[in-house]
């Protein structure tokens, strides 16, 4: 999944990405309320973790735009307050869930999950190609019941696959959905991960190339 992570903080910022990005998700990170807004004018995002205490503009303000923007992106606000009525006004903005400072990093990335679910059309628990099994929750993929060996890219990338159904998924997608921005347009970083996974899938392969189109399960 594709995650924003608009925190001021910028240790806390880094630490949050490094904790989503050893999770497979792909994070891109801002610090204020403006460059949020461009962001997810140009990206599609699943999630948009927001700060609601920003400078500048504020985690309210942007928050609301987000709402009101034709996105799929959800909102988990984060505030230094917990009481229940921040709680009840930051819902009543737009944000799709809330969390206060300080957290546990298990629980972000598990309300992250959580969120990234509702953004997307509706899949199984647990997606299954032939004896191929992977559970996203569990970051577990097996073939013919033995555990395969995935970095968290290479797991992001069959997640992907698999989730497409059989659609072709382009490697431009690939690289939008999977990877972040620091990740060059024009890397063969894609064809790359696919020739390292396909190997650690076994046969018979399962993994197919489309000629000008990309790759599906």
């Amino acid at each position: 999944m594709r995650v924003l992570v608009v925190e001021d903080h910028t240790e806390l910022a880094q630490s949050v990405a490094r904790v989503l990005r050893r999770e497979g998700m792909a994070v891109d990170v801002v610090h204020d309320g403006s460059d949020a807004l461009e962001r997810t004018m140009v990206v599609d995002y699943d999630v948009v973790v927001l700060d609601r205490d920003l400078p500048g503009v504020h985690g309210d303000e942007v928050c609301g735009k987000l709402a009101a923007q034709p996105s799929q992106a959800r909102v988990l606000m984060l505030t230094a307050s917990g009481t229940i009525a921040d709680r009840v006004e930051g819902l009543s903005i737009g944000a799709d869930d809330y969390l206060p400072k300080p957290f546990a990093y298990a629980e972000l990335v598990a309300r992250i999950r959580a969120l990234a679910r509702r953004s997307q059309p509706a899949l199984p628990p647990v997606l299954v190609h032939g004896d191929l099994r992977l559970d996203p929750a569990q970051r577990i993929a097996t073939r013919a019941g033995e555990r395969l060996a995935l970095t968290p890219k290479e797991f992001a990338v069959l997640e992907y696959l698999l989730a497409a159904q059989g659609r072709v998924v382009s490697a431009e997608e690939l690289l939008e959905r999977v990877w972040d921005e620091a990740t060059d347009p024009f890397t063969t970083t894609v064809k790359a991960t696919i020739n390292r996974l396909r190997p650690k899938l076994g046969h018979p392969p399962v993994i197919e190339t489309v000629p000008r189109g990309g790759y599906r399960i």
